[in-house]
């Protein structure tokens, strides 16, 4: 980038001097623990701190319980760039890069369920759990036609009220479910994915050099091999798949 770029794009993702990093703790994949002082650890978090050093600024860590509230947060001046699942419905105000991972999303059914695939689940006698204003929620919001949506608050209170209700069927992240099957004698999850999460950068959609730089910093964290590190690093292997080049 010239100088004159380069100090338009830092205007735009870290006016105060500092690039705030919005990341969102309910995705166990991508944030993976804490540091001795507190802040987030995993693959998100790492990538926040790769861009701020290619900025040259300090990185800050703005911290959401649930993507929706990070999604909520962007005209609100609280974060310049925020890991997050790239959703259509998020798109109208967040400016996304191309995914740099893919989380598979699909179903668990209980134990005895006559469902065998992903495609029989969209029935009108089928009431599906899912965590709110997740990523695969906004897609199951736009392509489920006949089920019932049955929606909690975190993946905990998702599994909860699936068990508790007894619902037909539990959405979410293949690796999530992998770890609540075992907690269900007899349970089953699905063969095949509903669609996959793609997890990228967004900013504000204001910020157009921002965005192009953030853009090109993804396509070359994939290319480089950095995603994959960073993946390997947090032993999060066979769980994240690097996206493809856009």
């Amino acid at each position: 980038m010239s100088q004159d770029v380069a100090q338009g794009v830092v205007g735009e993702l870290a006016p105060t001097g500092v690039l705030r990093v919005g990341i969102n703790l309910s995705n166990f994949l991508l944030v993976t623990g804490k540091s001795a002082t507190g802040e987030p650890e995993g693959v998100a978090p790492d990538m926040g701190r790769e861009i701020a050093a290619r900025l040259g600024v300090p990185v800050a860590y703005v911290t959401y319980k649930s993507p929706g509230q990070l999604a909520d947060a962007v005209g609100a001046s609280q974060w310049d760039i925020g890991l997050i699942g790239a959703e259509p419905v998020r798109a109208e105000t967040i400016a996304f890069t191309p995914a740099y991972v893919e989380i598979e999303a699909t179903y668990l059914v209980p134990a005895g369920s006559p469902l065998k695939s992903v495609a029989e689940v969209d029935r009108a006698d089928v009431r599906i759990a899912v965590t709110a204003r997740s990523a695969y929620d906004l897609w199951l919001e736009r392509n489920i036609k006949h089920a019932q949506l049955v929606r909690s608050e975190g993946g905990d209170a998702t599994f909860k009220q699936f068990v508790d209700e007894k619902l037909d069927a539990l959405a979410g992240l293949r690796p999530r479910l992998l770890e609540d099957v075992e907690k269900l004698p007899g349970a089953r999850i699905l063969d095949g994915q509903f669609t996959a999460v793609q997890q990228a950068v967004g900013t504000a959609r204001k910020n157009t050099a921002g965005a192009a730089f953030l853009r090109n910093f993804v396509e070359e964290a994939k290319k480089s091999g950095l995603v994959a590190r960073l993946i390997e690093r947090h032993n999060v292997v066979g769980r994240l798949s690097v996206a493809q080049p856009a």
